[in-house]
């Protein structure tokens, strides 16, 4: 090993603390850059999502990538987990088709509540309200976030790669096997479900590229510009969607609305999110609670207000970090190399782009079966515990929304404990939070 390259892994495990975690830098970088990819469909999404309020594409793509870049940093240095960060799906959705065409709001005017509950975000996590929120959850609900989670990813692989389908005139309908992105999908999951069989290191990487590799002929991978110059592009610019905040409407009851349910959501995804995965990769300690959790929440806080200022919906820490926790990714290492994807992603967006939802799907598909474990722990002849966690699993991926899930849960377990006599079991913030979260459901 040369002098150069044995400075680097030193750094890498002063830094990290990689043998104390049992990972190493090969491990670590395959899961940033696999969590990466099966998060980099945000990089399209977004922008398009949120330029149908009239904001501009390729500003909200520069907006996006650096956000979560930087978000992915903090979270790597300051927490030490290898969570990564992106503007959230949903919060998305809520900005463009709730506050902007539901209540004709201008998008400036939802930049701005996302800003604001950036500014809040940062507080509360300086006084470990949102700590205070994730410690309270009891752990058999904790496990539960665990096994949502892995339902609610795995269908978001189904529908992206076209097996699950809303058309057909039921709720969910499977889609044509046949042929395309369906078919390419399922061929994706039986050579990662071989990889996985046979323990190959990176198996979840290589068969993002393999299945890439495969589409080509398909005509779903579709090839950079058949240069190689034809993978490079300059960044779009900020200055359309940056800093644009309306500040005439502040003090308005809508801004308050508003910025509540993206308070509301982004708290509970998070937390959810932070839950599930870090239950998964055995980070919980004996009292189910996550060292350096204020450090995570505070990365999360302020990818969110860096990111209403450059231009983009809310930040979260997202779901897909489950992928890279299954590659082995147990440290920070993993979150800066997904930052730096996201980085190199603003040069490199043609060679990104050629990676179809459906060879990302299958990884999804299997990270929902890795994150499946935790149900075996859950106490299920308690139907106090039970019912609680049942609903908390199920109303993710019914809902399509991992705080939903969360809500019905607690409030479930607040009710059946009084209900039953077992009111000593619910903290007195389980009591605040399930009334609250009633108040809401009611007015909101």
């Amino acid at each position: 090993m040369s002098s150069e390259r044995a400075s680097n892994v030193g750094f890498f495990e002063k830094q990290f603390r990689l043998k104390e975690n049992n990972t190493d830098v090969k491990t670590e970088i395959l899961a940033g850059i696999t969590t990466f990819m099966t998060m980099a469909y945000i990089l399209a999404v977004n922008p398009g999502m949120l330029a149908e309020t009239g904001m501009n594409q390729g500003g909200v793509f520069t907006a996006t990538a650096i956000s979560s870049a930087v978000a992915c940093l903090m979270m790597a240095f300051m927490a030490n987990y290898p969570f990564a960060l992106a503007p959230g799906m949903g919060l998305n959705a809520f900005f463009t088709y709730s506050v902007v065409f539901g209540m004709s709001k201008s998008w400036q005017f939802a930049l701005t509540a996302v800003f604001i509950e950036g500014i809040i975000f940062i507080l509360l996590s300086f006084f470990n309200v949102r700590e205070a929120i994730f410690n309270s959850i009891p752990m058999n609900l904790k496990k539960a976030v665990s096994v949502g989670i892995g339902l609610f990813i795995a269908l978001i692989g189904f529908v992206n790669a076209g097996i699950i389908t809303a058309e057909g005139g039921t709720i969910v309908n499977l889609g044509d096997l046949t042929k395309g992105a369906p078919l390419l999908a399922l061929i994706g999951l039986v050579i990662t479900g071989f990889l996985l069989a046979k323990k190959v290191k990176g198996a979840l990487f290589f068969g993002i590229i393999i299945t890439t590799i495969i589409g080509i002929p398909m005509g779903v991978s579709s090839m950079p510009n058949g240069t190689f110059l034809g993978i490079f592009s300059a960044p779009p610019s900020l200055a359309e969607v940056a800093f644009k905040f309306e500040w005439a409407n502040v003090f308005t009851w809508d801004m308050l609305i508003v910025m509540f349910s993206f308070l509301f959501v982004d708290v509970f995804d998070t937390i959810g999110t932070l839950i599930g995965v870090s239950s998964k990769a055995n980070m919980l300690d004996e009292n189910g609670q996550l060292p350096k959790v204020k450090q995570a929440l505070l990365a999360d806080a302020v990818g969110t207000t860096l990111g209403a200022c450059l231009g983009t919906s809310t930040v979260t820490t997202f779901v897909e970090s489950a992928s890279g926790v299954a590659e082995g990714g147990r440290t920070g290492l993993t979150a800066l190399t997904t930052g730096v994807m996201f980085l190199l992603a603003l040069i490199l967006s043609p060679l990104f782009g050629m990676i179809p939802g459906a060879a990302t799907a299958p990884v999804l598909i299997l990270v929902g079966l890795f994150m499946m474990s935790p149900i075996k722990e859950i106490d299920l002849d308690d139907f106090t515990e039970a019912i609680p966690a049942f609903l908390t699993i199920v109303m993710m991926p019914f809902a399509y929304s991992i705080a939903e899930g969360i809500v019905f849960g607690m409030v479930s377990y607040v009710i059946l404990k009084v209900l039953t006599g077992k009111h000593k079991d619910v903290s007195p913030i389980m009591y605040v939070l399930a009334i609250l979260f009633v108040l809401k459901t009611i007015f909101m």
